[in-house]
């Protein structure tokens, strides 16, 4: 850690510790020298209040795989990996069966996508189909019907980013 940075972190503890009462009459009282180890300043500097970073697989046992929407596939799952679905900015994993026909749908928000296991082939309205792949990015414009078939080979994961809150409907956005 570099001198700036044990600085800031020092001054943070050194803010966090709670004031004391002082009689008016009496001369400021001398600061007492910090004493925590640089562990404690970046404990200090984590508090829960501050967002946690987050790594998960899509194998995780903790996911909690909920469905989706009713005119999607048997067996289609998503999991909440961060933030919250009714709200911007929510990130989910999205999986489907070996086999399994996603229907012409929409959403209004944008969509950004990595495919995390098996193999997608996804169209978007006017567009040349596309195969999605592990590691393969894509980006969806909101309201832009697509439709997708999940490989015979392996289930589907992929990872989607939404902008806005988190929706699908059946077939094409009204003109």
């Amino acid at each position: 850690m570099t001198r700036p940075q044990l600085l800031i972190l020092s001054l943070g503890a050194l803010l966090l510790q709670p004031a004391q009462a002082q009689d008016p009459g009496e001369p400021p009282a001398q600061a007492a020298p910090a004493q925590t180890t640089q562990a404690q300043d970046v404990d200090q500097a984590h508090e829960p209040s501050s967002p946690r970073a987050l790594a998960q697989t899509a194998q995780d046992p903790q996911l909690q795989w909920g469905p989706c929407p009713e005119f999607m596939p048997e067996g289609c799952a998503i999991a909440v990996l961060h933030g919250d679905p009714g709200q911007d900015n929510a990130d989910v994993f999205f999986r489907l069966p070996a086999g399994a026909q996603i229907p012409l749908h929409w959403h209004t928000s944008a969509e950004r996508m990595v495919m995390v296991e098996g193999e997608l082939q996804v169209t978007y309205a006017g567009q040349e189909p596309v195969a999605l792949r592990p590691g393969t990015y894509a980006y969806g414009p909101a309201k832009l019907a697509h439709e997708g078939r999940c490989g015979e080979a392996a289930a589907c994961t992929l990872f989607i980013a939404f902008e806005r809150p988190v929706d699908a409907f059946p077939g094409s956005p009204p003109q």
